[in-house]
């Protein structure tokens, strides 16, 4: 089946796995889904884990110790067949039963969380991989829809004065504490949901990317529900 793109470019959607990884970015498109209608009970599974701190990650033999209905079972087996597939693939897929992440309020001007709309980094090539199966999704961005917050003017006297350094200084500064990363939606910009159930494949800033890296953040939770999702 051939690729469809989204109105915006930014986004493409393939059928299979092997889409999923082989699609290459292009243009402005740094996110491509894996569209799937998942069965089975992931609330079921949600249910019957236990959460240790505010994110547990759950391994398979957590999964596999659960004792589920026949509809919790199709979704373990969901979840298994992921955690293999980006496995074999050569990446360490975590899947993470979370009730909330860490909020960063130690600067009242700007935020550095993963609710704040963000990029990720590595210095090799990588991509990051990210399904939410139960909970709150995700949202990304388009690149033309957002500013750096380092580039703001306000926040950039700010961090100036904050640092007390020199210019030299001051870049490596804003790359040592990740606040290049962090991006403010412009006025009017239309965030895309990532849904439940489908493998978002997203591009990540690194020295041999050839697109922009893809500007995304984690929701708010639901009020009394947690999250499982995968992500690597």
């Amino acid at each position: 089946m051939k690729d469809k793109f989204s109105d915006d470019n930014q986004t493409g959607t393939v059928f299979t796995f092997s889409d999923l990884v082989n699609t290459n970015f292009q243009g402005a498109m740094n996110a491509i889904c894996w569209s799937r209608n998942l069965v089975g009970d992931f609330k079921e599974i949600v249910s019957k884990l236990h959460l240790k701190e505010k994110i547990t990650e759950v391994s398979i033999k957590d999964l596999l110790a659960l004792q589920l209905s026949e509809k919790g079972d199709m979704a373990r087996e969901t979840l298994l067949s992921d955690l293999q597939l980006l496995a074999d693939l050569g990446a360490s897929p975590s899947l993470n039963l979370l009730k909330s992440y860490e909020r960063d309020e130690e600067l009242d001007f700007i935020s550095t969380d993963v609710y704040s709309y963000h990029v990720d980094r590595s210095t090799i090539g990588t991509d990051t991989f990210l399904c939410t199966y139960y909970g709150a999704a995700s949202d990304i961005l388009p690149n033309s829809q957002v500013e750096q917050k380092i580039l703001i003017p306000e926040i950039r006297e700010k961090l100036k004065k904050l640092h007390k350094g020199s210019e030299a200084e001051f870049e490596t500064f804003l790359q040592e504490y990740y606040f290049d990363l962090h991006y403010q939606p412009k006025p009017n910009a239309q965030p895309i949901n990532l849904g439940l159930g489908h493998l978002w494949r997203l591009a990540v800033d690194h020295p041999e990317q050839k697109v922009l890296p893809c500007v995304h953040r984690a929701p708010i939770e639901n009020e009394g529900e947690y999250r499982l999702l995968l992500i690597c």
